[in-house]
């Protein structure tokens, strides 16, 4: 693994900037935003586009997304959000649900991994079972405690959203397997920041928006389908997941055959110029960089951070139960409120989610950045 220099050059973010909030929204890369912006002006065009072009950009991302994380090109439809790629999954595993069995998730997860399941125990009878939140981090054990033949779904995410404490997916997804149940995993707060070996998992379904730790444009997505979850129903009947679908004179000869893999779950009006490209040059540049070496650089950054925080009475898991890319810090009593806007207006963006501080950089942070979070915390909390 190498530890990267700052990479500040690839985005554009002003010196004054200290930006520690990627879990939130991540800084979009120079060269997605001339892709992007090529896309836009692509469609002043439209006698240029061919119809190779509403379906060769999406091939692309599922290219990458294989080299990076595993699996096979047919496993990945491309999505326009996390709760599209979850709703896809709850729709498959309906049908093999009855009442009484349970849908286990995490306290406090993130809305977008509750909803879907909480329509599909209504329809279904199942019993949504929540994990309480264990002391300093230790979800993994806590959701192994929790799992038995009577779980038929854990819909997980890689971590916690609110304070990014480890949730250990291979020992899960085992645990899954023995007992019978579907994994669901939402890896939006990890994909691309932290490796995550989809062979060693072995999910059911793994869906991450592009926006956070892929650098990807708003509206991009990608969910991973286990081959044997292919041939479920998906959310939308679209053209363009049928097999006839690149010859545009058979249109109107209906086909009830699906495109291979999981391309029967991409949303409708994927491959729209103006939002792949720029997640297809995210991914190229995740990929150069190469995800061991974000993960161990951003583990040196949130490293030093770290142990400002504990110096200044922050309470942090114990590191054995972080993640590499982001750190939640529980606030020192007396300090509830008021230090994410303090620093905000100092140019210091974090945020605060429940009692947790949620910081996340990313390979944009420079010695400055660092030093300047250091120095505003002490001035505020002294």
């Amino acid at each position: 693994m190498t530890i990267l220099p700052s990479q500040r050059h690839l985005f554009d973010i002003p010196d004054d900037i200290a930006y520690f909030n990627c879990a939130y929204y991540s800084p979009q890369l120079s060269e997605s935003r001339r892709r992007l912006h090529s896309g836009v002006d692509a469609k002043s065009h439209p006698w240029e586009r061919t119809g190779a072009d509403f379906f060769e950009d999406a091939e692309t991302l599922r290219r990458l997304a294989r080299e990076l994380f595993g699996g096979d090109d047919d496993g990945y439809a491309v999505v326009p959000a996390a709760s599209y790629g979850v709703s896809t999954a709850a729709r498959a595993v309906e049908p093999r649900l009855q009442s009484g069995d349970r849908i286990l998730l995490v306290a406090e997860e993130f809305p977008s991994g509750v909803l879907p399941w909480i329509t599909v125990a209504r329809k279904t009878g199942a019993v949504l079972s929540f994990v309480p939140a264990p002391e300093r981090g230790g979800w993994t054990q806590a959701i192994l405690a929790n799992l038995d033949k009577r779980v038929k779904v854990v819909a997980m995410s890689t971590c916690h959203w609110t304070n990014a404490a480890l949730i250990d997916l291979p020992p899960i997804g085992q645990a899954c397997r023995d007992v019978g149940s579907a994994l669901v995993v939402d890896a939006t707060q990890s994909l691309g920041a932290m490796p995550l070996g989809l062979d060693e998992v072995k999910p059911d379904f793994l869906v991450a928006a592009g926006y956070k730790w892929l650098l990807s444009p708003y509206g991009s997505g990608l969910l991973y389908v286990a081959e044997q979850w292919r041939d479920a129903r998906p959310l939308e009947e679209s053209w363009q997941a049928r097999d006839n679908a690149r010859n545009f004179a058979a249109l109107a000869d209906y086909s009830e055959t699906y495109a291979p893999g999981a391309r029967r779950f991409d949303v409708g009006e994927k491959c729209t110029p103006t939002i792949l490209p720029g997640a297809i040059a995210a991914l190229e540049q995740i990929r150069a960089w190469g995800i061991a070496n974000i993960a161990a650089s951003l583990a040196q950054i949130n490293g030093r951070i770290a142990a400002h925080l504990e110096q200044l009475g922050f309470r942090l898991p114990e590191e054995s139960q972080r993640c590499p890319h982001m750190i939640g810090a529980q606030l020192p009593a007396g300090h509830a409120d008021g230090l994410v806007a303090k620093l905000q207006a100092r140019n210091i963006f974090i945020s605060q989610r429940a009692n947790s501080v949620r910081i996340a950089p990313h390979l944009h942070v420079t010695d400055r950045d660092i030093d300047r979070l250091r120095e505003a915390l002490e001035e505020i909390l002294r």
